[in-house]
């Protein structure tokens, strides 16, 4: 393992994971990190590795072993989540500094597992939680504290559903498709709702942690029509008296809509987000009272995976915190399991 002062102002990096979040989002942004060297690419597809690779004019592996072992300081993890704690535990027995794709893991008990052997290791272990890096929100996480204790935090995610496809097209890049590596994959969705709430649920529950601290219970309900799903909840804030409202729903028909409304004793934070591959920062408004103004920020660097990025080498080589940290990105987890689980009970409490 290399060590910060080995290391100098950039850090080698490797990805394991060659599908289309990598290709789209995780890519395109390394390439362009101020402080990253992009040295290779692992995929069990040989025409994902190999054409990925080709395009950044790195290393291709189809075996994650032998990537791991190059000199490298760390590894970003983009791979569905199932392979998440094996190929995390992986990683840090070889010394690296891991980036992963949110969730953490599939479990609690993963999630911790991961999380300790980071610390044991004293390696960096960085949840993909990119929206923490949008500047728009960042912003927001720094005013926290001015608008006081939280009453009342309302927070809904909803993706869009027809719309999703053709926007995707006009963003996306051009992406190596492996079409049998596609139809694999295709069944492990099969499980929608699970798959839906995992999925999308790892973005709005890190919301929560981040801007309101720990909840102590939670109670959901799910509901239905055909392929559509959507999960409304209420919790309870460990700092204050305050409560949660949240709504997952995927998808919906009409345009994406994302965003938040915090009221505390002194004031109000409002979040409108964009669909991510825009790359716009998210429109903020913060109100204190006593001020009788309202704070609307204006951003020009704004892609939070390149900013996410730049973080977690920045982690390695200052020795700042990760953001988030790993006991964060196991809270997520935790959201999702008891979500899940007072969501298949009727909405039966379950403690966080």
């Amino acid at each position: 393992m290399s060590t910060t002062s080995d290391i100098g102002g950039r850090i080698r990096l490797g990805v394991i994971g060659a599908g289309r979040i990598a290709q789209v989002a995780h890519m395109p942004a390394l390439a362009k990190a101020k402080n990253i060297e992009l040295v290779a690419i692992s995929d069990p597809s040989e025409t994902l590795s190999s054409g990925v690779a080709a395009k950044y004019g790195i290393k291709p592996f189809t075996n994650t072993e032998r990537l791991l072992a190059e000199d490298l300081d760390a590894v970003l993890i983009a791979t569905p989540d199932r392979f998440h704690h094996p190929l995390g535990m992986l990683a840090l027995k070889a010394g690296k500094h891991v980036l992963m794709e949110k969730p953490l893991a599939g479990t609690v008990a993963e999630a911790q597992e991961l999380a300790d052997l980071a610390a044991a290791a004293g390696l960096r272990l960085q949840t993909g939680a990119m929206k923490r890096h949008d500047p728009g929100l960042a912003f927001a996480k720094a005013h926290i504290d001015r608008i006081g204790p939280i009453l009342s935090f309302i927070s809904y995610y909803r993706v869009m559903s027809s719309l999703r496809p053709a926007t995707e097209a006009t963003l996306f890049p051009g992406v190596v498709v492996d079409q049998q590596v596609r139809r694999i994959e295709s069944t492990f969705k099969a499980e929608r709702a699970r798959y839906l709430l995992a999925t999308h649920g790892a973005h709005l529950f890190d919301g929560l942690t981040y801007f309101g601290g720990p909840a102590t219970w939670v109670s959901a309900r799910v509901g239905n029509v055909g392929d559509d799903y959507t999960w409304h909840g209420a919790a309870g804030l460990a700092d204050s008296n305050g409560l949660v409202s949240f709504e997952i729903s995927a998808a919906v028909h009409g345009n994406w809509a994302e965003g938040t409304d915090i009221y505390g004793a002194y004031g109000h934070i409002k979040t409108r987000s964009h669909f991510p591959f825009f790359k716009r920062a998210s429109d903020v408004e913060v109100h204190i009272e006593d001020d009788g103004v309202s704070v609307v920020p204006h951003f020009g660097d704004t892609d939070a995976y390149k900013l996410q990025a730049e973080h977690f080498a920045d982690a390695i080589l200052t020795g700042q915190p990760e953001n988030p940290a790993p006991a964060e990105g196991v809270a997520a987890v935790r959201w999702i399991e008891a979500v899940a689980e007072s969501s298949t009970n009727g909405g039966r409490e379950v403690q966080l």
